[in-house]
């Protein structure tokens, strides 16, 4: 017959449970515990059964991750460090899209809730109110979005910002363009603010745009307007908008970098195979999913483990062929 976890746990001499959370959150069992359970298991040649683990644990397992839209490599990259984080401590991940509608975020969730043991809720775009009922009904962790009172994996996208605009500078260019995403964005709001701060330390103006979807359709609709601001640098809300801003500046004949300088946000795959390949602020996105994974777990574990400080991720300029310098007004001309 196959070995239980009850049989594991007499050989080891832990109760059942302890074996459950060596198995499944190793950072929890002290180092001689888990050496014992694992000698075990080894031994007996035991396979965990989810099922099972769940009447001991009354856990399911499993969680929940929220994402505003799948089809942004973003949120892929981002799946991505929640599948192998949550894989290694043997739970599964069942995973929900928004299609960008707030309205759907809490419905999502309180769907969820009753099949998982947490979700992960990646750039909500709910109000902190509307989140702070979300978190009545299951164990949520953001990603990407600070809300009073819940704990969150976030990054520091004041200093991205910073790292731009300095780049930008340093090229020359004097006015830059803002192209934000959506405005419940709280990456809008904050990168948005970066960008203001940056630009009047560094002695540069900025010519905000507005809001447009984060998408490469979002880039081609802004496109002209940015054109319109006059600025020789614009800054896109992420690398789809980007993209998109290439494309349309390509159409009307425009030259990037010689006629503007175009920087994303995020360092997509797509990034680097764009024509030019595009300047970003690469964001690290399968270290936030890990890190989101490992907290939702803690707190399953330990609710206090919420209240440990955790720092911002930062995020990290990459220099590619869509910035250069500024161009020179024509001769007569003054700048």
């Amino acid at each position: 017959m196959a070995a239980t976890i009850r049989d594991v746990a007499r050989l080891a001499g832990v109760s059942a449970s302890t074996v459950s959370r060596a198995l499944s959150l190793p950072g929890m069992v002290n180092a001689g515990t888990r050496a014992r359970v694992a000698a075990a298991v080894e031994q007996l040649g035991y396979e965990p059964n989810r099922a099972a683990r769940g009447l001991i644990t009354g856990r399911t397992g499993t969680i929940g991750l929220v994402v505003p839209d799948l089809a942004n490599p973003f949120f892929a990259g981002l799946a991505k460090g929640v599948q192998a984080r949550a894989r290694r401590h043997d739970v599964a991940v069942f995973v929900a899209d928004t299609d960008e509608d707030p309205a759907a975020e809490a419905g999502l969730v309180r769907a969820l809730s009753k099949q998982v043991d947490g979700v992960v809720l990646c750039s909500p775009r709910a109000t902190d109110a509307e989140l702070a009922a979300i978190a009545q009904d299951t164990t949520v962790v953001l990603v990407n979005r600070a809300a009073e009172g819940l704990p969150g994996i976030n990054y520091d996208n004041e200093d991205g910002m910073r790292q731009a605009v300095a780049h930008l500078v340093a090229l020359g260019h004097r006015r830059i363009a803002w192209v934000g995403g959506p405005a419940s964005s709280w990456s809008t709001q904050h990168r948005g603010a970066g960008l203001r701060n940056a630009t009047e330390a560094l002695g540069a103006q900025l010519a905000p745009v507005g809001n447009f979807a984060p998408t490469y359709e979002g880039g081609m609709a802004a496109a002209d307007q940015v054109v319109a601001t006059g600025a020789t640098a614009v800054v896109a809300y992420n690398d789809l908008v980007a993209i998109g801003l290439l494309a349309r500046l390509d159409s009307r004949g425009l030259s990037v970098p010689a006629d503007l300088s175009v920087v994303g946000v995020d360092d997509i795959a797509m990034s680097r195979m764009a024509r030019p390949a595009l300047t970003t602020v690469r964001l690290p996105k399968q270290e936030a999913g890990r890190l989101a994974v490992q907290l939702l777990l803690a707190m399953l574990e330990d609710p206090e483990a919420a209240l440990r400080p955790h720092g911002d991720l930062h995020g990290e300029l990459i220099v590619r062929d869509s910035t250069g310098p500024a161009p020179q007004p024509a001769k007569g001309v003054r700048a």
